[in-house]
């Protein structure tokens, strides 16, 4: 056991280290992506509750809007105060992760003698100050990733292969958190998560020095070494919030694209689920097994896109995008004419491909094009405005489900919303490349001082 052990250790560091992520540190930060995704994942099976399945599909249909509501309360506080906080401990990162991670399992032990107990004041707020600190620590990983980022590898790269670790973990914690629930209780899965934090916390302070070390700015006429490498601050810290409302064109279109990403994700999810408990499709399958493929469809579709981002070698994610978005388009138009239940499956799969693929792109964006000073504070509100068209896009499938439940119909009207999107997109971008074509040509015309010299 203790050979095959080191040899599972041996292995996963091998792949986390490959590609100099040993040497940058990069291979540090996703082992304590896969840490901190593993913690969440007991978390959540440890908090887990029957109300979808075990209810009635009116009565379940009420507690799902409730919960889709519940989950924007966090982001109430991560936009406005998690992110510019960040921002200014970007000298002392290893703490604020460690500090997350080392609050979080705190939570946890208090959460266990809570779930024992019985006691919901002491639950709900602990669950969600779990639930805050967890988003901090993504907008944290994601604003320190091109700090550790070795030269051959990209960012898109980079943050695929932090979320395909996640994946794994997450997908190892959960089954066994669950065996653990069915010979135990729940409280154990939480001790075991507080376990985990607090060796998550011990990763972060682990963590290479130069993270928090301030890039140096170049100097006038300097660009920066790579690609990849971010460029210097647009404006001084005290602009901090002018900054966020001028991220600029290329990062606003990928915030765009990815939120009708995030909302055909969340109309799906939901749509499909209540659907798929209600409509006789052509295959004689039951209710529970429909969801249990569906579930699986849409699980295959994270992971797909997640290897996916980890492949690619282009330095392109803007086009990365796009492309995800015009692919997740067709396919949504296609099962619209020839919906059933391997169409929907279909579609949810590529559903959950555009939301991680766009994701995992977008972060490679802002770490590119924002600046360090408010890095933490873009994330934070991208993360808030995708969190939110995501709620609205399954609140707009929750209310479809009860009112269409032709599957053609509820399909069509989401692919001609895509369509529209991507047509937005498509020609902004077109037209501020022919604005700066005409620009470089008037610069290059001679005045008419020139002329007459």
């Amino acid at each position: 056991m203790r050979t095959m052990t080191r040899s599972i250790g041996r292995t996963t560091r091998r792949a986390t280290h490959a590609g100099g992520a040993g040497r940058t540190g990069l291979g540090n930060l996703i082992e304590l992506g896969a840490v901190n995704s593993a913690g969440d994942a007991l978390i959540a099976v440890a908090l887990a509750g029957t109300m979808f399945f075990n209810l009635d599909v009116k009565q379940a249909q009420g507690q799902v809007a409730l919960y889709l509501l519940v989950t924007m309360a966090p982001f109430a506080l991560v936009a406005p105060l998690i992110g510019p906080a960040l921002d200014h401990m970007r000298h002392a990162r290893r703490i604020a992760i460690a500090g997350t991670m080392l609050a979080r399992g705190l939570l946890c032990w208090g959460m266990a003698g809570a779930v024992l107990h019985k006691d919901p004041l002491t639950l709900l707020p602990a669950a969600f100050g779990a639930l805050v600190l967890s988003k901090a620590f993504g907008v944290s990983r994601s604003a320190v990733t091109p700090r550790v980022l070795p030269e051959d590898l990209s960012l898109v790269t980079a943050n695929a292969r932090a979320s395909f670790c996640g994946l794994v973990a997450a997908s190892i914690a959960a089954p066994l958190g669950a065996g653990l629930i069915a010979v135990t209780n729940a409280g154990w899965a939480l001790r075991i998560a507080t376990v985990v934090f607090l060796a998550g916390a011990v990763l972060g302070i682990r963590l290479p020095a130069h993270v928090d070390t301030p890039e140096a700015e170049p100097g006038p006429g300097q660009e920066p070494d790579r690609d990849d490498a971010p460029p210097p601050a647009r404006t001084e810290t005290s602009g901090r919030w002018r900054t966020l409302l001028r991220v600029g064109p290329v990062v606003g279109e990928a915030i765009r694209a990815n939120a009708a990403l995030r909302a055909l994700s969340g109309f799906l999810i939901l749509y499909l689920a209540f659907l798929l408990r209600t409509k006789e499709f052509v295959h004689p399958v039951s209710p529970n097994i429909a969801l249990g493929m569906l579930a699986a469809a849409a699980g295959a579709g994270g992971l797909v896109g997640t290897a996916m981002g980890a492949l690619l070698k282009a330095r392109a994610p803007v086009g990365i995008v796009l492309s995800t978005l015009a692919f997740a388009t067709a396919t949504a138009a296609v099962c619209a004419v020839f919906f059933g239940l391997v169409a929907a499956l279909a579609v949810a799969f590529v559903g959950a491909l555009g939301q991680s693929l766009g994701k995992l792109s977008l972060d490679a964006i802002v770490q590119r094009e924002i600046g360090e000073e408010v890095r933490s504070s873009t994330f934070a509100v991208s993360e808030t405005i995708h969190q939110l068209v995501w709620v609205l896009g399954g609140l707009a499938g929750l209310g479809m489900s009860i009112i269409a439940s032709n599957g053609h119909i509820a399909l069509a009207i989401v692919a001609a919303a895509l369509a529209a999107t991507l047509i937005m997109l498509v020609y902004r971008r077109a037209a501020r490349r022919a604005a700066r074509r005409r620009g470089d040509r008037t610069e290059g015309e001679p005045t008419v001082a020139d002329t007459a010299a």
